[in-house]
């Protein structure tokens, strides 16, 4: 008889398996095909589909035959319109050599990482985090180092917590402004104190995920490292995508732009991976990218209004706490005053995960654990939902927190 094949998963995935997100979304996903009523507020995604324009890009490039390889790192035509928007919109001047774009942002983070680091170095993690960091980091054998930011201070990494963390095997600070899942924005005096460390620290680079640059509420907030400090540009790799300000998440393009040495590691990473992005999704980007804003405009101006129904629904639930995110379309909600009350079925809410269980399995409603971004005693909220089903949610999260006891 022949044995039974035993699958050995690689030392990579040794302490990496599926984010919390992704396993909320398959429960979810599960209930509502055994036709239970599901609202799911954990997906970070818009609702609205990509605007009529791209679309329409996208279709003239099938039809002109734009279904072939392109340079892996890239087209000319979308590594011109990223080009533009740097310069645009943050008054950054690259070279095309200094852009690559890649199969979603998450690609770019992931390749910058295979490309420069290894067993015994460290990534600096300010938390909350977005879920994928740490573990991509894991991935590579290198080692998290997660530094927690405070509530009262905005979420806002301190010079001084990041001057004592860094060690001779630092590697990389990875920061997320507007953040997923705090909404907190870095603002100039912020990275200010925390640049002037990267300066003293010659050995460490900065990595900044600026995704949502175009969710924030009130303008004119944004800014970027590499603005701010030239004379760091040469250890500074800025990650943006197209996903979440154009409602592009399914077409999957990303993309960075940093000094040549790395930019010219991330392209060998591409080349044995991905090869190009879809050569269609490219030129639905740089349709994106050069064509007309307005959708950018009002899909934010729905945020907002969709942020004012959440913030009054929370400020009146007894035990959460929550302030109002400035960008992104999340809400951090600290629920550590329910920590170890008993639910109607006898249950203690211990944890992040129990608490999010229970909201999912006895009132239908889909929310994240903060354990899973770095930050216990918190939930995260996606408002990129239509008002009904907001409304609905948090009625739902209503609901469950009043039938706690103690």
């Amino acid at each position: 008889m022949t044995a039974p094949a035993v699958f050995k998963p690689s030392s990579a995935l040794s302490k990496v398996g599926p984010s919390a997100i992704s396993r909320m979304m398959a429960a979810t996903a599960e209930m509502k095909r055994q036709g239970r009523d599901v609202i799911g507020l954990h997906v970070g995604e818009p609702d609205f589909n990509t605007p009529e324009n791209i679309l329409d890009a996208a279709n003239r490039a099938m039809r002109n035959g734009e279904t072939h390889y392109s340079a892996l790192d890239g087209s000319p035509a979308v590594k011109a319109a990223v080009l533009e928007k740097f310069r645009r919109e943050n008054g950054l001047n690259f070279t095309a050599d200094e852009v690559v774009v890649t199969t979603g942002a998450k690609m770019m983070i992931f390749s910058a990482f295979m490309a420069s680091i290894g067993p015994g170095d460290e990534v600096i993690l300010p938390a909350p985090y977005w879920v994928s960091y740490s573990d991509i980091v894991e991935m590579m054998g290198a080692t998290p180092v997660i530094l927690p930011t405070k509530a009262e201070d905005g979420f806002v990494l301190k010079a001084a917590d990041l001057e004592a963390a860094i060690t001779p095997n630092t590697r990389w600070i990875l920061i997320n402004s507007p953040s997923n899942p705090t909404g907190t924005i870095y603002s100039a005096e912020d990275y200010a104190p925390l640049l002037d460390v990267l300066a003293e620290n010659p050995h460490v680079w900065l990595m900044v995920d600026d995704m949502y640059e175009h969710l924030i509420f009130d303008p004119g907030t944004f800014v970027t490292p590499a603005q701010l400090r030239p004379d760091l540009r040469d250890r500074i790799l800025t990650v943006n995508g197209v996903s979440k300000a154009y409602a592009m998440t399914g077409w999957r393009i990303g993309y960075g732009a940093g000094p040549l040495p790395l930019m010219k590691a991330i392209r060998a990473v591409v080349s044995q991976s991905t090869s190009c992005t879809c050569t269609i999704a490219q030129a639905a980007a740089v349709e994106a990218l050069t064509g007309p804003q307005e959708a950018v405009s009002a899909y934010l101006a729905e945020y907002r209004s969709r942020r004012s129904l959440i913030m009054e629904e929370l400020h009146t639930i007894p035990g959460l706490v929550c302030a109002a995110p400035a960008g992104t379309f999340y809400a951090f909600v600290d629920w550590r005053a329910l920590v170890g009350s008993i639910t109607p079925g006898g249950e203690v809410l211990a944890d992040d995960e129990t608490f999010c269980h229970y909201m999912l399995q006895e009132h239908g409603v889909a929310v994240v654990p903060g354990a899973a971004f770095g930050a216990a005693g918190y939930f995260r909220i996606s408002f990129a939902s239509d008002e009904q089903s907001l409304r609905q949610g948090m009625a739902r999260i209503r609901l469950g927190c009043a039938a706690l006891t103690r």
